[in-house]
C-alpha cells in the first residue's frame, strides 16, 4: 500500500491553483451556449480542446491512463467518465454532465456541471437542482481543524431526504500538480475521512447523485471508462475545486 500524503500548498502554488481554477471555470462558461439539442458530444470535446489550447493550457483527461478525449460527457444514466463521440447526439430532455480539467503552468483546475437540454422532466430537474445544492452544502462544511467527513455528512444529510442515493464508488480527490492527489473525498459520512482539514489543502468535491434508491454502478465492458447507474436511473453531478483557508473555504473554480 502506498503512503498517504496530503500536500499543503504554499502561497506560490495557491496562486497557480487559482489561475488554473479560473481557466477551468471560464471553459465551462464558454461551452454552455453550445450544449443544446442536435449537437454531438464530440463537437463539445473539440470546442473545449481548442479553447484550452488557445489559452496556453492542456486538457488533463486526454491520454490520462488511456482516456481518449479532452473532456468527459456523461448523459442521463451515465454517472461519470462518458467518452465524447460523433455518434452521441444531445436531444431534447437529456441531461449531460460536462467535466473539464485544465493544466495551466503545471497546475490543475477541475470542475463540472450538469446541463439540462430543452424540455427536461420536472422530476429530473429536481434531481439536477438538488445535486447542485448538495455540492454547496458540502463546500460550506469545509473549515480548517474540522474533519473531512463533515463534507460527506453535509451532502448525505441534504440528499437523503429526497430519496436519492449517493454514488460511493467514486468521489472527490486532492489536486495540485497532480490530477489526483490524496485524500480521497467521500460524499457520504464515513470515518475513512477522519482527516483534519488544514489551511492550504486543495481538493475537489463532486457529488454524483442517482435518482434511484440504488447507488450501484456498472463500468462499461466495452470501453472500460463509462460508468452507468446499475438500475438505469438518471444521475447528476456538480464539481468544484476548493482551497481550505484560515477563515474557511475558497472555491477556485468559480468566477
Amino acid at each position: 500500500m502506498r503512503p498517504f500524503v496530503i500536500i499543503i500548498k504554499n502561497s506560490h502554488e495557491i496562486k497557480k491553483m487559482r489561475e488554473a481554477g479560473k481557466l477551468a471555470a471560464q471553459l465551462l462558461n464558454y461551452i454552455e451556449p453550445y450544449v443544446r439539442a442536435g449537437v454531438s458530444t464530440q463537437y463539445l470535446n473539440d470546442c473545449c480542446k481548442e479553447f484550452t489550447k488557445k489559452h496556453g493550457a492542456k486538457s488533463a483527461p486526454l491520454h490520462y491512463n488511456g482516456f481518449p478525449k479532452s473532456i468527459c460527457t456523461s448523459i442521463n444514466d451515465v454517472v461519470c467518465h462518458g467518452i465524447p463521440s460523433e455518434k452521441e447526439i444531445l436531444k431534447d430532455g437529456d441531461i449531460v454532465n460536462i467535466d473539464v480539467t485544465v493544466i495551466l503552468d503545471g497546475y490543475h483546475g477541475d470542475t463540472s456541471r450538469t446541463f439540462m437540454i430543452g424540455n427536461v422532466s420536472e422530476e429530473v430537474k429536481k434531481l439536477v437542482n438538488h445535486t447542485e445544492k448538495s455540492l454547496y452544502r458540502g463546500i460550506e462544511a469545509v473549515k480548517p481543524g474540522k474533519y473531512l467527513y463533515e463534507v460527506g455528512k453535509a451532502i448525505e444529510k441534504y440528499i437523503f431526504k429526497f430519496g436519492y442515493s449517493i454514488v460511493r464508488d467514486f468521489g472527490g480527490h486532492g489536486i495540485g500538480k497532480e490530477f489526483h492527489e490524496d485524500p480521497f473525498v467521500f460524499h457520504h459520512f464515513t470515518v475513512k475521512n477522519k482527516i483534519r482539514m488544514k489551511e492550504g489543502m486543495t481538493f475537489t468535491i463532486e457529488p454524483m447523485i442517482n435518482m434511484g434508491k440504488s447507488d450501484a454502478v456498472n463500468i462499461s465492458m466495452l470501453d472500460g471508462w463509462t460508468v452507468r447507474t446499475a438500475d438505469g436511473s438518471p444521475s447528476a453531478q456538480f464539481e468544484h475545486t476548493v482551497l481550505v483557508m484560515s477563515e474557511g473555504v475558497e472555491i477556485l473554480t468559480k468566477i
